[in-house]
């Protein structure tokens, strides 16, 4: 089987899966026999669900051309606020309301997430496949700091958290996926996801402390768990949280 080479270059964030050498610039890759341009892709280690922009030899193609050796590729990332719509994407257009599905790494992420309105699947016990299919079946977005999850073929839209510290990776997601604009604090519960709903306060008063009881009216409760919530001591450092994860776009 005759060896080939094709010459690959990466740009801006997808340098993050590459070796220091192979890091923006361009270098050879080598494979033998009959080879999808998605399948080298991932040979070097970006997951395919990173890059939204092919270009071989000067013309956009999408995951299914097959190399032949001699070729010059370029592969950009996802563009979520450009509009690239003359060219070849390899996904659907973004979704018109993000919704995400997280891996067992991301649980201080989901509850962020939550905080600010997203609707944010996440269990500590999801393995790879079941968060692979309920993100096509549900058409979410998944978030990890696995890559090799994002290697699945099924998968179409992911995305590898690269910071680990919390509150800078919710930051990274509004940024990545620009969903400033869909922001809606205190909507879900951050335990467990559900919608949160006005309920009366004579409806719930028997499950209320004395001094919850005595100083505060306006209640919420969780459609899927029956949580509570109100406006006590914990709202004030809730919303110094959000101030701070958007403030980037603040200082924009």
């Amino acid at each position: 089987m005759s060896v080939k080479y094709t010459e690959f270059r990466f740009y801006e964030e997808l340098n993050d899966f590459l070796p220091t050498a192979r890091k923006k610039c361009s270098f050879l890759h080598k494979y033998e026999g009959a080879c999808s341009v998605k399948d080298a892709i991932e040979a070097v280690g970006v997951p395919h669900v990173e890059a939204d922009l092919i270009i071989v030899n000067g013309r956009s193609v999408d995951f299914s051309y097959r190399l032949s050796g001699g070729e010059r590729v370029a592969v950009y990332p996802v563009f979520e606020s450009l509009d690239i719509s003359p060219l070849v994407h390899l996904r659907p257009k973004p979704l018109r309301r993000s919704r995400f599905i997280l891996d067992v790494n991301l649980g201080a992420l989901a509850r962020r997430l939550r905080m600010l309105g997203f609707d944010c699947l996440y269990r500590n016990d999801y393995d790879d496949p079941e968060i692979a299919d309920i993100a096509v079946a549900e058409k979410r977005i998944i978030l990890t700091r696995d890559s090799g999850l994002l290697k699945i073929g099924k998968v179409t839209r992911g995305y590898w958290v690269r910071s680990q510290i919390p509150e800078e990776q919710a930051e990274e997601i509004l940024c990545r996926f620009d969903l400033y604009s869909q922001i809606s604090p205190f909507n879900r519960c951050i335990s467990c996801n559900g919608r949160l709903e006005a309920v009366e306060k004579a409806e719930i008063i028997e499950l209320l402390e004395p001094l919850t009881k005595k100083y505060y009216h306006e209640f919420y409760r969780c459609q899927n768990c029956g949580k509570l919530f109100w406006k006590g001591s914990h709202y004030e450092s809730m919303l110094r949280r959000i101030q701070k994860i958007t403030k980037q776009k603040a200082d924009a």
